[in-house]
């Protein structure tokens, strides 16, 4: 069982940053490859950003593209995600996944360990 514990989130205002923050335990971390969602108020789940076991592939929803930036260190079992240039549209609650994805970092599917979420709310 992997275990995973968002952070990070908070109120900023549009046009800020956050970085947000996902502390892995239990299996080994560095074998799955991660991913953050998000879920807005009365909307489903959705894709953000996803990033390959070893970090060296990543790949990003089309509304962040160029926004956020995925990370991980192996050796802290963490997995980041730095959001800039943030909009009202952003807001939501954040999670943390390990996921599947193909050879660059597609997103294919979730596996069923998320963690609790941490809101992020950009002010207009």
């Amino acid at each position: 069982q992997l275990q995973l514990v968002e952070s990070g989130g908070g109120l900023v205002e549009a046009g800020g940053s956050l970085r947000l923050s996902c502390l892995a335990s239990g299996h080994t971390f560095s074998r799955y490859a991660m991913a953050w969602f998000r879920q807005a108020p009365g909307k489903e789940r959705e894709f953000v950003a996803a990033i390959t076991y070893t970090g060296g592939s990543t790949s990003y929803a089309d509304s962040v593209k160029g926004r956020f930036i995925i990370s991980r260190d192996n050796g802290k079992n963490t997995v980041y995600l730095q959001m800039n240039s943030l909009s009202p549209e952003d807001t939501a609650v954040y999670y943390c996944n390990a996921v599947s994805t193909g050879p660059n970092a597609q997103y294919l599917s979730s596996l069923n360990y998320w963690g609790q979420g941490t809101q992020v709310t950009v002010s207009s």
